[in-house]
């Protein structure tokens, strides 16, 4: 939900004593930063401030998935983004590490110590209402360690919300020592570049990106807001986009695998993200989520799971596509349903056991014991899994390294001759070596002919070439 932005209440006492201090900045060619502003470089007088009289951006998007961790707290952040109640919170966020809010970020504390060493080295940049754009983490370490003031550029009298965004997202985007956002946040702020009707081309310009994983991004970020509207049951809290923010690279891998998939077996692709994302949900860690194929629920883990885990049986049907009356899809296949049913069941469950005292305590105790019942389950079929997977590579593993061989055999071949020519070819070592090749070959004759009653043709010469006359 946007915020109510509107001017803060002391936005034009601010303003005054901005100019008032740019004024003198100007009459003593003050030092300046430059920003990106609407399309060109715009050099921006460097002041001083006091931090108490300037407001946190209640837009930033540093900890923008983090607000919603208290939903009171956020009410007001979105109702009275200036209020002295919603300032202290966002003071709060920005101390926090993103993916676990019980924890100061040791990025925040690092920060506290330079400043403390060495004082604040780049401006901030605020609005002429005092808004924070850029330096919000920076203010809150100053404020904390009792620092008076701060030193800013202030953007054009003329700033829009429209540009403090632009400005914020520029500035981060350069990849200097600024505090990068995490990764739900660098999401949400892609899906609003692209709200606003800028083109995909852009914005993955502007995010040092490629179009290609700008959509993948998009696909998993998607692919989030289903997962938390399916957590939601009954008027329960659901989970929140802070709950996937230490999961990226699960998250992403998942999306490559999707997609392959689905280019060629789309109900397969379904199968093998039902299975992932309920691993996301029960914290494996990525090793143990490649395991994971469309095969994982029939072949490893449906026999396996506990009468309050199995999903009702599912049976297919159809679907009306909105638009073209009489025309019908299939809806998806039972083993599909079925898997879709059982993450279902642990998205909620996940989100009752994260709400924890928000939730009645009863309910609370039974969803912790029913993701840990899932997860001594998924345990077993994830182990049998990993098994088949070891079983499979070393079974590949021989023909993979003769193909090897032959492969270099082959180089040798094209790079002897080229040695003859330049007389580089050192004859003796090439005997030896080809001795080596033959006691090698030798040995693996002796395995195939005790392995194989009757043998094929590759391995008749392996045995007619070595044979000892």
């Amino acid at each position: 939900m946007a915020v109510r932005f509107g001017v803060p209440p002391e936005g034009e006492k601010i303003r005054s004593l901005v100019e008032e201090r740019l004024r003198q900045a100007m009459s003593e060619d003050s030092a300046k930063i430059t920003v990106d502003w609407r399309g060109e470089q715009r050099h921006l007088y460097v002041i001083s401030m006091p931090v108490d009289v300037l407001y946190f951006n209640a837009d930033t998007h540093r900890i923008r998935a983090q607000r919603t961790l208290d939903p009171k707290r956020n009410r007001i952040l979105e109702e009275e983004p200036w209020s002295e109640a919603a300032q202290t919170y966002l003071h709060d966020l920005l101390r926090q590490k993103a993916s676990d809010p019980n924890q100061t970020d040791p990025d925040y504390t690092a920060l506290m110590d330079e400043l403390e060493d060495f004082g604040q080295r780049e401006p901030g940049i605020i609005s002429p209402d005092g808004i924070i754009v850029d330096g919000n983490t920076r203010c809150a370490a100053l404020r904390d360690l009792g620092v008076k003031d701060i030193r800013v550029g202030v953007l054009p009298a003329d700033t829009s919300r429209r540009d403090i965004n632009s400005v914020e997202l520029a500035l981060q985007l350069r990849r200097d020592k600024r505090r990068d956002y995490s990764y739900i946040n660098r999401l949400i702020a892609i899906e609003e570049e692209l709200a606003s009707g800028r083109r995909e081309e852009d914005v993955a310009r502007d995010f040092n990106i490629k179009v290609k994983t700008l959509r993948a991004d998009r696909w998993v970020y998607q692919m989030i807001n289903e997962a938390i509207e399916r957590s939601s049951v009954d008027g329960r809290s659901p989970l929140r986009l802070i709950d996937f923010e230490e999961h990226q690279e699960k998250l992403r891998e998942l999306q490559r695998d999707f997609a392959k998939k689905a280019a060629v077996d789309p109900d397969a692709a379904e199968l093998l993200k039902e299975a992932r994302l309920a691993m996301v949900v029960l914290n494996y860690p990525k090793t143990s989520l490649r395991y994971a194929e469309e095969d994982f629920h029939s072949r490893y883990l449906d026999e396996r799971l506990p009468a309050d885990l199995r999903p009702a049986v599912q049976e297919s049907g159809t679907v009306s596509i909105p638009g073209l009356p009489g025309v019908t899809v299939q809806d998806g296949t039972a083993a599909v349903k079925s898997a879709r049913a059982l993450t279902d069941q642990l998205l909620q469950a996940e989100a009752v056991r994260v709400a924890g005292g928000g939730e009645n305590s009863a309910e609370a105790v039974e969803a912790s014991r029913l993701i840990k019942s899932a997860r001594e389950t998924f345990d077993v079929a994830v182990k049998l899994a990993g098994q088949n997977a070891q079983f499979e590579k070393r079974k590949v593993a021989v023909q993979e390294r003769l193909t090897d061989a032959a492969d270099y055999v082959r180089q040798c071949a094209a790079e002897f001759a080229d040695a003859k020519s330049k007389r580089a070819l050192d004859e003796d070592a090439f005997d030896d070596a080809l001795l080596e090749l033959r006691d090698s070959l030798a040995r693996l004759a002796r395995q195939a002919g005790r392995t194989f009653s009757s043998p094929g043709d590759g391995v008749e010469w392996l045995l007619a070439v070595t044979r000892e006359d």
